[in-house]
């Protein structure tokens, strides 16, 4: 017998395991012994209430042993002619490689950037001497930008694809089971490159391919049907299909792809800066308490209001996390947040945002197509500028920014190269400051609080998504420019996040099994 018991648990007794056993069995009517197993298969905080709670869904065994938790999927090599190019290597053209390979198509997947240990030197370059290399840092490399962006699972795409599917590959390459049972699951960006290895490793064995330092420079196109790529201006790759999952920073792609003929088009997207606050301000706002409960995570929040018709949100929100440099360019800087698995970094950090439209976009920075990569490289070297031509970021303290203030002195940060006191109106069109002005008048309504002395807003976050769409048929996948394109994930403007972005590609992947049938 197997049934479904709904529990609410104080966060002390979701901690235990046997009282969830006995709670369980008490409210089927059984005893906790005539149980073969119990086990957690859904699980969030409640706190809305002055004691904050733990909803847990539980599965209760009787008589029989429990079942597998998660479908595992059956990698076999390939032994198809056909072949697929996935440019790119982040969660889109991982998972396209993987679905790839259950259609028995070989995946050749091309990366920019190094490996993801070799990536990592180049990360400490950027934290300790602001060197940037331009094809390998956070955002580009094995894994792409999710590998260094906390690794959360959480999204609203679930009617694109199976999101169950997708958290489950990632615990059959290592991820621990608990991201099948949080409600807003998360990996850690220090358990991700393990994962990504390991997700690596299957593409080989199943006769895929994987090359690194492997830039995308030009398309080989014959009478508008794709023929293959040519990789560092040099080597030529044949192959049938190409899966464009480049990500949302390739801005070399974009003027590639415009050289060829390929459909692009203006598409929104958002702007604004890094705030951070002490993660124990954000615990006692959202737990109702100036202590946490030890048996409570580092608390997260999502916070948003529209002014002046624009939306203003939070994005991308680290609890006990880090700011990083995401630069990609020696002359620009950028800003993203991460998280470890633990999550006990004493700051709590998110993107904070203004949405713009091709509209807006146009008004501020021109009719070009590209206008949009032209106004967040303009924020971007005035902030590199600003922080002494380097990775130290320009900041003020939020109540200095609304009262349009130079801070004299900033809050301790969790970014290491350091912050600088620097107007942020100095850097920003009107357009975002004075939105990000007035959403506090509105957030801190909602989070009584979240506008404080101890706050910091470091500038810039810019790459919260491509400012350019790669145009496909949405019945075939497939760019109406090139017979044999498939333009994926977040890069080419239909995603936005790890899993949005890994359904998109196993999408892609059935596309281009339907298009070789």
């Amino acid at each position: 017998m197997k049934k479904i018991v709904e529990l609410v648990l104080s966060p002390k007794e979701a901690a235990d395991d046997k009282f969830i056993r006995t709670a369980a069995a008490k409210k089927i009517g059984l005893s906790p012994g005539s149980l073969t197993a119990v086990r957690s298969v859904r699980k969030s905080i409640d706190a809305r209430r002055k004691n904050p709670v733990i909803n847990l869904t539980v599965e209760v065994f009787s008589g029989e042993e429990a079942d597998l938790l998660y479908p595992r999927t059956d990698y076999q090599p390939v032994k198809g002619k056909k072949v697929c190019i996935i440019a790119g290597s982040g969660p889109a053209g991982l998972f396209a490689a993987l679905r790839l390979i259950e259609l028995g198509i070989k995946p050749v997947v091309l990366e920019r950037g190094k490996d993801v240990r070799e990536r990592r030197r180049d990360l400490r370059s950027v934290q300790q001497l602001s060197v940037v290399d331009p094809d390998s840092n956070y955002c580009f490399g094995e894994g792409g930008a999710g590998t260094y962006s906390d690794g959360k699972l959480y999204t609203r795409s679930t009617k694109r694809g199976d999101v169950r599917k997708i958290i489950s590959i990632l615990v059959q390459h290592g991820a621990n089971e608990d991201i099948l049972v949080d409600a807003h699951p998360h990996i850690g960006s220090n358990k991700l490159p393990q994962i990504i290895a390991s997700v690596r490793d299957t593409i080989i064995r199943c006769g895929g391919e994987v090359r690194f330092n492997s830039r995308v420079t030009e398309l080989i196109i014959t009478n508008k049907i794709f023929r293959g790529v040519v990789v560092n201006d040099g080597d030529e790759i044949t192959g049938d299909s190409l899966i464009l999952a480049t990500g949302h920073s390739a801005r070399d792609i974009y003027y590639m792809l415009r050289k060829n003929d390929i459909l692009l088009e203006q598409k929104g997207f958002a702007v604004g800066v890094r705030i951070e606050h002490p993660q124990q301000k954000i615990d006692e706002i959202q737990y109702h308490s100036p202590t946490r409960n030890e048996h409570l995570p580092a608390a997260y929040y999502n916070i948003a209001c529209q002014v002046e018709g624009r939306g203003v949100y939070s994005f991308c929100m680290c609890p006990g996390g880090l700011i990083v440099p995401a630069s990609t360019e020696n002359d620009g800087l950028v800003l993203n947040g991460m998280s470890l698995s633990r999550r006990n970094s004493p700051y709590a950090n998110s993107g904070l945002v203004v949405s713009l439209e091709p509209e807006d976009i146009k008004q501020l920075a021109g009719e070009d197509l590209f206008a949009g990569i032209n106004l967040q490289r303009d924020i971007e070297q005035k902030a590199w500028a600003a922080g002494v031509q380097g990775q130290k970021a320009p900041a003020q303290k939020v109540t200095d920014f609304v009262n349009k203030k130079l801070s004299g002195s900033l809050p301790s940060s969790s970014y290491i190269p350091g912050l600088t006191p620097y107007s942020l109106d100095d850097i920003f069109p009107r357009f975002i400051t004075a939105r990000l002005r007035d959403s506090f008048k509105v957030f801190n309504q909602k989070m009584r609080g979240y506008y404080s002395e101890d706050a910091v807003m470091a500038a810039p976050e810019t790459r919260t998504s491509s400012p350019i769409r790669i145009v496909r048929d949405p019945a075939t996948y497939m760019s109406p420019s090139v017979s044999g394109i498939f333009p994926a994930g977040e890069g080419a403007g239909y995603a936005g996040g790890i899993v949005s972005a890994a359904i998109d590609g196993e999408n892609c992947a059935n596309a281009v099994a339907q298009f070789f049938n």
